[in-house]
């Protein structure tokens, strides 16, 4: 039987993830990079799927919490006879000095699992079973005097414990058996690993996650943000930074694949790869913590994976070379059987124009962040780039696309896309007016081009009918995306026809706090959950219109929504309050950071007062 999405926590080395459940089995591991196949996925078929599992004797009860300021996840068990304190983590080891560019912490593909008896005694055993490939390679356990080796292809993964492991059947297994102060541990490493290298006892283990513990709070130390939020905050800039690939300074949009956002349905997507659209709002997000180092890495993915600098910018890429086509993994159950499970990802040929305005709006507030004072290698050829990218923009701006949603459809002319390409042009008046080399009479075709768009797209999706924005023109299908547009200035919060419009959001596409992205056919099976991230621009819709007692009211609702360890997957049911699709998201973590600090700049603009502003009826 599957467990629930919300019963995962994540960890990782800033290379890879792995997600451990709530009773402690690591049931998804890719190695050695987040879109490597797994060899953990107990998360996508339960008989299949290998895992890394604790089995304690007479387990009662199961608690965790991640240690303060980490990626360091601590479970407590408490047994018929004991309890015991599990710590799990991937090392990541900091270079000295911290370079001006490139990863900030090397990984290990190593993963740490530390045991102590706290009280009582407590008996049982670790078992690693590890299905290579996806569960598409035969692997072959060979038994050494101190550890087990496992094989399949090129692949390995060597378990030493602190109980040397013994091969049973396809698994290895290390026996528990401790008294209160007594530990063990379970060390996995992939690849080539000589005699354990340094990890051969418990102190050599500890030794790790103590440097580890420490890397994670000299990051988190860095946070800016000291609003009464900041548990939630920090938890999500800590998941995204986890969600980074630091050789190449990518940024995932998931850690998983294959986790469906209808039951039943197919939308089972694969989301280790980065998308242009999600990265760059998660880049604004790290700049307004204070994270300007992290903006600046994915600008130095960009600009080494793109090459163009802004002339073939696509909507989405591998973390360090292309994307495999999208493949269905026919021989898999799914979750809960939802199938198919689908690696790779065709939305990568589509039409999304929006991504225009989502770049120029990341590297407008990466500028703004370092004073224009950027580095080198991204100042040197600025006023290039951005001619390229309002280029492109002014040629898409009658352009139909696939858009914010990725629908498997026709193509629209999509509110979405025109109000992005609007911010793409505004955006680049900023930035053209702060940097040399940007000739004034091009800024002034910016701007003109950028007042045309948006006056179009205000009088085209205005549907007087309904008193709402639509989705597209010629549609009368209402979006949930309208919602971020005004988080981008490209409607006005308080304007009377937006204020109609959120109202027509809550009635049709809203259930209580939560948001459905639309309600219309796209060309994929089943009915989806509400989408996390839209219920958080929703609380910022609020608050910058000034109903701010609404918006906090709503926020702090919806962080509880998270799991027992703050995390959020993509979607919510909203009959069930269940988590669905893939986890954890960065798309959600990024709008949890900035309606928090919406939120916080609206109070200390509007307050808190009692009764709502009054507005003007839409005309």
């Amino acid at each position: 039987m599957s467990k629930p999405i919300s019963d995962y926590a994540i960890i990782g080395d800033t290379h890879s993830t792995a997600l451990v459940a709530r009773d402690g089995s690591v049931d998804w591991l890719c190695w050695p990079r987040h879109d490597s196949p797994a060899l953990f996925l107990k998360l996508l078929d339960a008989e299949r799927g290998g895992s890394c599992r604790i089995e304690l004797d007479g387990l009662e009860r199961v608690s965790r919490r991640y240690l303060p300021d980490t990626n360091v996840l601590e479970t407590t068990f408490e047994t018929a006879t004991g309890r015991a304190v599990l710590l799990d983590l991937m090392p990541v080891n900091p270079p000295t000095p911290e370079p001006d560019e490139g990863p900030d912490g090397e990984g290990e593909s190593r993963l740490l699992r530390l045991l102590t008896c706290e009280a009582g005694t407590v008996s049982g055993r670790f078992v690693v079973w590890p299905t290579f490939d996806y569960a598409r390679c035969t692997c072959t356990p060979v038994q050494e005097e101190r550890w087990v080796l496992f094989e399949a292809g090129d692949q390995r993964v060597r378990v030493s414990a602190g109980a040397p492991p013994r091969v049973v059947g396809e698994a290895a297994e290390s026996r528990i058996d401790l008294a209160a102060g007594a530990r063990t541990f379970l060390v996995l490493t992939h690849g080539e690993d000589e005699e354990g290298a340094g990890i051969e006892d418990f102190e050599g283990a500890m030794a790790r996650a103590e440097a580890t513990t420490r890397y994670w709070r000299r990051w988190s130390d860095r946070c800016t943000y000291r609003g009464p939020y900041r548990d939630a905050v920090l938890r999500s800039a800590l998941c995204l930074k986890l969600l980074t690939y630091s050789p190449t300074g990518a940024i995932v949009a998931a850690a998983t694949a294959g986790l469906p956002e209808a039951v039943p349905g197919n939308r089972n997507y694969d989301y280790r790869f980065t998308w242009m659209r999600d990265a760059t709002f998660t880049v604004t997000a790290f700049v307004m913590l204070g994270y300007v180092r992290e903006a600046s890495e994915f600008l130095r993915f960009l600009r080494e994976a793109d090459g163009t600098f802004g002339r073939d910018t696509r909507l989405l890429y591998g973390i360090a070379g292309p994307i495999p086509p999208e493949e269905a993994l026919t021989h898999l159950a799914g979750w809960r059987g939802v199938g198919p499970v689908l690696i790779g990802n065709a939305a990568e040929s589509q039409d999304q124009h929006d991504i225009l305005g989502e770049l120029v709006h990341a590297l407008a507030s990466f500028l703004e962040a370092v004073d224009y004072d950027p580095p080198e290698k991204v100042n040197d050829r600025l006023p290039e780039v951005l001619d390229n990218l309002t280029r492109r923009a002014i040629a898409h701006r009658d352009s139909a696309d696939h858009g914010i949603w990725e629908l498997r459809c026709a193509p629209r002319q999509q509110l979405h896309t025109k109000a992005m390409l609007w911010v793409a042009l505004t955006e680049a008046v900023r930035i053209g007016r702060k940097i040399a080399g940007v000739p004034p009479e091009k800024i002034a075709a910016w701007e003109e081009a950028a007042g045309e768009i948006r006056a179009e797209y205000l009088e085209r999706c205005w549907d007087p009918e309904r008193q709402a924005f639509v989705g597209a023109y010629d549609s009368t299908h209402l979006d949930a995306a309208v919602l971020r547009v005004v988080l981008f200035g490209a409607i006005d919060a308080d304007d009377p026809r937006m204020l109609s419009t959120l109202a027509a959001i809550e009635a049709e596409l809203g259930e209580g706090d939560l948001i459905y992205r639309y309600r219309m056919e796209d060309g994929l099976e089943g009915a989806e959950a509400t989408f996390t991230a839209c219920a958080f621009w929703r609380v910022g819709c609020l608050a910058l219109a000034g109903r701010t007692r609404a918006a906090k009211a709503a926020f702090e609702r919806l962080i509880g929504r998270g799991n027992d360890v703050g995390l959020f997957a993509e979607e919510i049911d909203a009959a069930t309050g269940e988590q669905r699709g893939n986890t954890p998201q960065a798309f959600s973590h990024m709008a949890l950071i900035n309606a928090a600090l919406r939120l916080d700049s609206a109070i200390d603009r509007f307050g808190l007062p009692e009764e709502e502003p009054v507005r003007r009826a839409a005309e």
